[in-house]
């Protein structure tokens, strides 16, 4: 085979020169302008949209992109003033349907350009950075139809009349109203808030402005609340069907603005209609109105916050300090509790559990229950009541919401010690009475007290239960070992109790029946021999005794009485006439316990055991006694004068405060020496701000007592002060 020869190849350009007609360019606008012109004129069905295409694709190909740009602009826009011309010659409300047909029209018309220009738009627009024919074509609808000097104006006018109309009352052509709105943003967000939503802003301003101004001079506070309600739904309304969603911030402030922020305290404030009633007649859908609309406005809330703060202050500054609610110390803590009742279902129905608000309920609380010195007191005979007779027959869970409504407002307390005294020594009534509705439920507020203020305010409490146990057992074993020796004697019950856990009491002497003392005497030797290193001292005046006795005609009572009033009755089994002072001198009952217990014996109408002379209320030395032969009952059992926990009298209660005083004392000195030994060195008013911090759960120690006992520190040399600075103190180990 012979060797071919190798051959190169070479591409060369096109030897014969194409001859592009001079009037090409021409006549194929000419094509392509005519076809605008159909498409305007709704004649596109003949038209071939691939020829037409591939006219405009060899316009650009053979360089002429500018000659069709610049063509399709000078033919768009005189359409669109022709357009605009019809536009403008429509009368009333057909300019705005004219306007949206024309719009419509122009879309459709502007899609088919589009289609038919693609090439243009893919390649000549986007490498000479014109305006794409789209945007083009909406630009010259904004330019040429709606910034024309005739229906600028026009078509804003027209709008915000729509919307007047609307808000008094009238129906319109909402979906009308959402295309033109529609077409205003399709131009553009600048076009749609420069050429309708700054206007319309306005405008509704000046409007609400107005219209509150009429509401306010003529509604009640409820009525014009529901009026500001409805007006601010409605834009949010108008909003949704029509208007561009971010205007909806915008036109709320509006309405916020002149509705109820220009007249948030005239409305708080409103006479006979305002805040104040509204809590007063417990109007929560009103509140409830009142809380939402305020909300939206800055200071707002806090407006109807101080507002129903300084009432309730005021209220129950009224309630605390009222000498006739003192009287009945009850009813004072039951209305505490109701009143915290109506507040709190207001805070919860009304005001959605504002946290600011229930703040503001507690600290209105703590400072008024706190300006009665009395409260501590009276929230512990609340308790005593509730404990003795008022919960009998209630569920545990209905006790223990009564509990936890008294723990609420133990925590109101700054001298939370105050309640402590005087709630120790009421539970000591109760349990040595035996009076307590439910051990349960003692147990239940001593784990309640324990958890807010820790094991070292109940130890004592949790010792009386204790001893309480423990003395059963002790009478078991007293009657099992002594009981034969006993014979006919009375039957004795013995609550031993340890000194430290239960209310001092000074032990005062009164003289025993006879038959009583030997029994007593016979457990005290059984007591004191099987427990060593002890005392006994019989507290007479916390006892109770159950007396057989027999009446004129051979009637028969057993009398539930005091162990002072068995003291005094005893007596009349020898003597049928008594004087006050013979008794005085037989039982040695001090004298104002004796008054007590013989006005409770004499004076007290279907009780009276005892008959007195002269017959009178008060007791009096020159009295004498009678035992009273003709007293009836129709019960068998008579109760006489129980121990029941009273509010103290003026001189019991300065006693209290100084014993509560006294008690405070080593408390303060073991803070401040607590605080010195791990700072070493401190100044005055530094220790005074650490010990109240570390006191104030029991109570809130004075300046002055806490001046005091650095001085009886420094005496006994636990503290010195500063050779420098006297208002230094250093810790002397």
């Amino acid at each position: 085979m012979s060797a071919q020869k190798k051959r190169n190849f070479q591409i060369e350009a096109f030897k014969h020169r194409v001859v592009v007609d001079p009037k090409y360019a021409e006549k194929t606008w000419m094509i392509l302008e005519h076809a605008i012109k159909e498409i305007y004129n709704h004649n596109a069905s003949g038209l071939s949209f691939e020829e037409l295409y591939r006219n405009a694709y060899n316009m650009v190909l053979h360089k002429f992109g500018e000659k069709l740009y610049s063509g399709l602009v000078t033919t768009m826009t005189y359409h669109l003033k022709e357009i605009s011309k019809s536009i403008e010659a429509a009368q009333g409300e057909l300019f705005l349907e004219e306007l949206n047909r024309k719009w419509a029209e122009h879309n459709k018309a502007l899609q088919m350009i589009r289609d038919i220009l693609m090439y243009m738009d893919r390649t000549f627009i986007p490498s000479t950075h014109k305006t794409p024919v789209h945007e083009l074509g909406l630009n010259l609808w904004r330019d040429v139809v709606i910034h024309s000097s005739k229906t600028q104006s026009r078509l804003l006018d027209t709008l915000l009349e729509l919307v007047l109309r609307e808000r008094s009352g009238d129906v319109i052509n909402r979906g009308l109203m959402r295309n033109i709105i529609k077409m205003l943003m399709d131009l553009g967000s600048s076009v749609y808030q420069e050429d309708f939503e700054k206007h319309f802003l306005e405008v509704s301003a000046d409007f609400y402005r107005c219209e509150s101004q009429e509401f306010i001079e003529s509604c009640d506070c409820g009525n014009y609340l529901k009026k500001a309600e409805r007006r601010l739904n409605e834009e949010m309304e108008r909003v949704s069907h029509y208007l561009d969603a971010k205007s909806e911030a915008k036109i709320t402030s509006v309405v916020e603005k002149e509705m109820i922020e220009s007249h948030m305290n005239r409305l708080v404030h409103m006479e006979s209609s305002g805040l104040v009633n509204m809590l007063v007649d417990d109007k929560y859908e009103d509140l409830g109105r009142m809380y939402n609309l305020f909300r939206r406005v800055q200071n707002g809330l806090v407006i109807v916050r101080d507002v129903m703060t300084a009432y309730i202050r005021d209220t129950g500054k009224h309630l605390v300090t009222d000498p006739e609610r003192l009287r009945d110390p009850v009813d004072f803590v039951q209305r505490l509790l109701d009143m915290k009742d109506k507040y709190d279902k207001i805070i919860s129905l009304a005001f959605n559990n504002d946290k600011t608000f229930q703040n503001a309920l507690n600290s209105s609380f703590e400072f008024f229950i706190n300006l009665n010195a009395r409260s501590p007191e009276f929230i512990s005979l609340f308790v005593d009541d509730k404990l003795r007779k008022g919960l009998r027959g209630v569920s545990e869970e209905d006790v223990e919401v009564v509990l936890d409504k008294v723990m609420m407002l133990f925590r109101y307390l700054q001298e939370k010690d105050v309640f402590e005294k005087y709630y120790k020594q009421h539970l000591a009534k109760r349990l040595l009475s035996g009076k307590t509705v439910s051990d349960d439920a003692e147990r239940s507020l001593i784990l309640k007290l324990k958890t807010e203020c820790g094991y070292q305010f109940t130890s004592k409490l949790e010792g009386m239960f204790t001893d309480m146990k423990t003395s059963q057992d002790t009478m078991h074993g007293f009657y099992t070992t002594v009981g034969p020796q006993l014979g006919d004697s009375p039957t004795l019950t013995v609550q031993v109790l340890t000194t430290g856990s239960w209310p001092t009491q000074p032990s005062i002497t009164c003289n025993l029946p006879a038959e009583i003392m030997g029994v007593c005497e016979k457990f005290k030797s059984y007591y004191l021999g099987t427990h060593t290193g002890r005392r006994l001292s019989w507290q007479t005046n916390m006892g109770t005794a159950d007396l057989k006795t027999t009446f004129g005609k051979g009637q028969k009572h057993e009398l539930n009485v005091s162990t002072y009033q068995m003291c005094v009755l005893m007596l009349f089994n020898n003597a049928d006439r008594l004087t006050y002072k013979e008794i005085e001198q037989a039982t040695e009952i001090p004298a104002t316990d004796l008054k007590r217990c013989l006005q409770s014996l004499a004076c007290v109408k279907g009780k009276n055991v005892l008959r007195k002379e002269p017959m009178s209320k008060d007791i009096v030395e020159d009295d004498a006694f009678f035992f009273n032969d003709k007293f009836t009952s129709k019960f068998f059992k008579v109760k006489i004068g129980t121990v029941v926990a009273q509010r103290e009298s003026e001189p019991e209660n300065l006693e209290t405060r100084q014993r509560v005083e006294e008690d405070r004392k080593p408390q303060i000195e073991a803070a401040i020496v607590r605080i010195m030994k791990s700072r070493r060195v401190l100044d005055h008013n530094n220790i005074v701000a650490e010990v109240t911090k570390q006191l104030q759960a029991r109570f809130l120690p004075n300046p002055v007592v806490i001046k005091k006992r650095i001085e009886s520190l420094i005496e006994r040399e636990f503290l010195e002060r500063d050779k420098t600075d006297r208002k230094l103190y250093r810790y002397l180990a």
